[in-house]
């Protein structure tokens, strides 16, 4: 890499950061100026507004949620194997965000009634194609007879967003010890009572 494109990584992961621990409302050129020991001036020339800025790091995010997450789990056979890596992999990414924070989560809050926003785009784009691979993987479990063929995708995909989000809230906000531990049983417990 050049040293332009190596001072933009750097301000990405910078940022990446700083909106994880304070949300990407948060995230200021400033406040990442300073971290980053640069002027402000040096920041907009590789981002240019601070939205832009922010819309880059919902775009680093998820790289870094499908180079943990979703392409690993391909690597799973089809069905089961592949819906229980998904959900393991996000439940233990989850779990390891439990200091910083999710952009995802965050930003559902933080950009919920703003529907013209291009930061609210990206993440509801992005939501979106992840709960589309979900949902592919649970029909996939069902078409290999690795599922109940009852088993309502729409539902199961509902009750696996609830264990994400009870995870964070418990972990983040309440602090709760046993937080991951509870959601992990949670998860296979749920898995469990579709399988045939």
């Amino acid at each position: 890499m050049r040293k332009g494109e190596l001072t933009r990584a750097a301000i990405l992961d910078t940022a990446l950061d700083l909106a994880s621990r304070n949300g990407l409302e948060g995230l200021t050129i400033g406040l990442l100026a300073e971290r980053m020991q640069m002027s402000k001036s040096g920041v907009f020339a590789h981002f240019g507004s601070r939205e832009d800025l922010q819309v880059e790091v919902v775009h680093e995010y998820r790289r870094r949620f499908e180079q943990e997450v979703f392409f690993p789990s391909l690597t799973e056979p089809r069905g089961l194997p592949r819906l229980l890596g998904f959900a393991r992999r996000w439940m233990e990414k989850r779990i390891r965000e439990v200091s910083t924070g999710c952009i995802f989560i965050s930003g559902a809050v933080e950009y919920d009634d703003r529907p013209e926003s291009p930061v609210r785009q990206e993440l509801v784009k992005i939501v979106t194609l992840w709960r589309a691979a979900l949902t592919r993987a649970i029909n996939q479990a069902k078409e290999e007879g690795h599922l109940r063929a009852d088993a309502d995708p729409e539902m199961m995909l509902f009750e696996m967003y609830g264990i994400e989000l009870s995870l964070h809230h418990d972990a983040r906000f309440l602090r709760l010890p046993r937080s991951a531990e509870l959601a992990m049983a949670a998860l296979h417990k749920l898995i469990e009572s579709y399988r045939i």
